[in-house]
């Protein structure tokens, strides 16, 4: 007969604690051959104090397993955008929470919810012009309950703590959702990531089944959407909040940047990805390595075109976009954001964009109305007096005697310590935010969710700097 099945000491982990209970015997041999170990019985000793009660029976199989299919995903069969019949596979199960522990979420805010309450002022863009131009333009929304998102992106949108869309969010989901082609004009922070995130999210979650062919062999990333930002600190922050829109839905979200190593991020391509965002330099790098291809791509967005081409990526995004195996345009839906609108933007439209709408929010290419600007001229021995002095008068002029949130830009990293150093000597709570700093993320963290007013943000910036 055949020996006892044997049990993992992983089967048991998820057991809730009991009171201590003796560890039953092993079961005798039923076999005339010779007794051999139950390896079965041998539990952890973090586990001992665990009742054999809370245990899965010895006997019970363990719960078959899908085949692993192209970049890691299980095979199921129809249906879904997996591909075949049945319910995709829920590997979002172990998804770790971008929002930390989630009924701590729901219950009060964690500081990636301050950080939207607190950096999107919602009526201040209640009375920013929108124009819209192009045919058969899909009307506005209002509220995000006008959108049909899905339940699980809707969830997240309700963790995320938005209130209500922002204009470019208005009109750009709906234009987006209504497979058009999209060119749109915004400033930096009136919520573009969001704008293009959501209908991509979507459109996976309810596109038809995904086709991925076996070229270059399975070690080869095939994704659904990409989406190309200039920096590698913008498609850090893109992703961030990719991941937290994209949570338990079973979108996959995968990053990859210049000025890191690569073996991490092809790690993180092999386990397989719906949304690729990439700088272009490190993505020629992979197109060229045969880790990525483009076959696949549905939805391609580009997030501030013009920095791209400021900073000359202007070679490398039309080789990605026209070069590659990308599907050519009026096959795939694409969508290019921009700040600015000049002569080379309008080009790039023209050549990467079919039967566009063209969306501007507020006034394209200008600083936001939101920013008093001003400028003064101060003697290099007389820049710490002064900042002291704009820094009282703020203290002064604030309600309750609060200080108001503070940027100072300088020179050095030298001198942002010297000055942080300086500020907390004569009373001022300060940070400094460089490249040395191990903890700068959480340094801003802190910066942005403290409980100083948040009426007035001044940013200081000083001839010859500190």
């Amino acid at each position: 007969m055949a020996a006892p099945s044997r049990t993992s000491w992983a089967d048991v982990a998820d057991a809730e604690p009991a009171p201590p209970a003796p560890v039953p015997a092993a079961a005798p041999a039923t076999s005339n051959g010779p007794a051999r170990a139950d390896r079965s019985s041998y539990v952890p000793p973090h586990l001992r104090n665990r009742s054999s009660s809370t245990a899965p029976p010895v006997s019970s199989a363990p719960p078959p397993r899908a085949a692993p299919g192209l970049l890691g995903r299980p095979t199921v069969g129809a249906g879904g955008r997996f591909g075949g019949g049945g319910a995709p596979p829920r590997r979002w199960d172990r998804e770790p929470n971008p929002f930390g522990d989630e009924e701590e979420v729901l219950a009060e805010p964690v500081p990636f919810d301050e950080h939207q309450n607190t950096g999107i002022n919602f009526e201040a863009y209640e009375d920013i012009p929108v124009e819209t131009s192009g045919r058969e333009v899909p009307p506005a929304v209002g509220t995000f309950a006008e959108i049909d998102l899905g339940a699980a992106l809707n969830d997240n949108i309700r963790r995320c703590k938005y209130v209500r869309p922002t204009p470019v969010q208005r009109h750009a989901i709906p234009i987006s959702l209504a497979g058009r082609d999209l060119m749109a004009c915004a400033q930096t922070g009136s919520g573009k990531t969001a704008a293009f995130c959501f209908p991509i999210i979507s459109g996976i979650m309810r596109g038809p089944p995904v086709q991925r062919s076996q070229r270059g062999g399975s070690r080869t990333a095939c994704p659904l959407a990409l989406i190309l930002s200039p920096t590698r600190e913008l498609s850090m922050q893109i992703h961030e909040e990719a991941r937290k829109f994209s949570y338990q839905t079973g979108v996959r979200v995968v990053v990859a940047y210049g000025g890191a190593p690569i073996t991490q991020q092809l790690r993180d391509l092999e386990r397989g990805v719906d949304i690729l965002v990439a700088t272009p330099g490190r993505l020629v790098d992979l197109l060229e390595r045969a880790r990525v291809s483009l076959q696949s791509i549905r939805y391609l967005a580009l997030d501030e075109a013009d920095r791209m081409l400021d900073m000359g990526f202007e070679p490398q995004v039309r080789r990605i976009v026209e070069q590659m195996d990308m599907p050519p345009r009026g096959v795939r839906q694409t969508l290019l954001f921009s700040a600015t609108f000049p002569g080379e933007i309008q080009k790039m439209a023209s050549d990467f964009l079919e039967n566009y709408i063209f969306l501007a929010v507020g006034r394209v290419g200008s600083s936001t109305e939101l920013i008093a600007q001003r400028v003064e001229f101060v003697q290099e021995a007389d820049k710490r007096s002064h900042l002291m002095d704009l820094l009282h008068a703020q203290r002064d002029s604030s309600d309750q005697g609060k200080q108001a949130l503070t940027l100072v830009f300088v020179e050095t990293k030298r001198g942002a310590d010297s000055l942080e150093n300086w500020l907390c000597t004569n009373g001022f709570p300060a940070t400094s935010i460089h490249g040395d700093r191990n903890q700068q993320v959480y340094s801003f963290v802190s910066f942005r969710t403290s409980h100083f007013c948040l009426e007035h943000i001044y940013f200081c910036l000083f001839s010859g700097m500190m």
